[in-house]
């Protein structure tokens, strides 16, 4: 910072620019008005009437479901193509297919298994939503994986099949093991990324069993709340928790 001098101002500003509105969105989820802009006093009555509202918990029930079960699936199937594209396939057309739903606009992804979703007669639920939550997680996980491959050494699973260890064996112990910190960099990068989508979600859910961010964008259409702010300073934390989690697994990996 010191050899910044002056130039460090601007930093500063885009910090504040870009951390300053989560603070004080924070802060005013303790505020004891009702009005959400204007400070009467501390209070925590916001998050024990957000508790109580089933609307909110459903939906928040309903993410973690769909969060946590497209992480698993997506962590697997994402780790399976790295692996395949790495070691058996090597194609610069395959691979940018694969990797093609993580860069696609989310419009147009939403679209397309909306409309793949009703040529095969499937009900949309919380299952289609869990499905096209896979579907791009396992691009992002493929991608962190593969460039992780890229520094991996090919001759110690070579030097395990000469040691006698089986395809699964050299797979389980050698292979997942040294790609674990890519693996878990990609299965959170899929969590926090399913956590909060918004736009697939609303293509591909239906109507009885709607996200967490489907809720809150039915709540913001009549005025920011602070209920609302409760309930973002709540996903903040949850945030938080799974990055420091995941910071602390990779480095214990890393010591094992």
């Amino acid at each position: 910072m010191r050899r910044l001098g002056w130039l460090s101002l601007p930093l500063w500003l885009t910090y504040a620019f870009l951390y300053l509105p989560i603070a004080v969105l924070v802060v005013m989820s303790f505020n004891a008005s009702k009005t959400p802009y204007t400070w009467t006093g501390f209070s925590t009555r916001w998050y024990s009437e957000l508790m109580s509202d089933d609307l909110i918990r459903q939906g928040f029930v309903n993410t973690m479901i769909v969060a946590v079960g497209a992480t698993v699936i997506a962590t697997v199937l994402g780790t399976l193509l790295a692996v395949g594209i790495n070691r058996y396939f090597r194609s610069a057309w395959l691979e940018a297919y694969s990797l093609a739903p993580a860069i696609l606009p989310d419009l147009a992804l939403a679209i397309g298994l909306l409309a793949l979703f009703a040529l095969i007669g499937m009900t949309l639920g919380l299952h289609t939503v869990l499905l096209a939550h896979v579907v791009f997680g396992m691009a992002f996980v493929a991608a962190v994986v593969l460039a992780r491959l890229g520094h991996t050494d090919p001759s110690l699973e070579e030097a395990s099949r000469d040691l006698g260890a089986g395809p699964v064996s050299t797979f389980l112990r050698i292979t997942v093991r040294s790609l674990t910190p890519a693996i878990v960099a990609g299965a959170l990068l899929v969590f926090t990324l399913s956590l909060d989508e918004f736009v697939i979600a609303f293509f591909t859910d239906g109507p009885s069993t709607p996200t967490l961010p489907i809720v809150i964008y039915s709540m913001v259409r009549f005025g920011v709340t602070p209920e609302i702010n409760a309930l973002a300073a709540l996903l903040l934390l949850v945030s938080f928790t799974v990055v420091i989690s995941a910071q602390r697994l990779t480095k214990l990996t890393d010591t094992i």
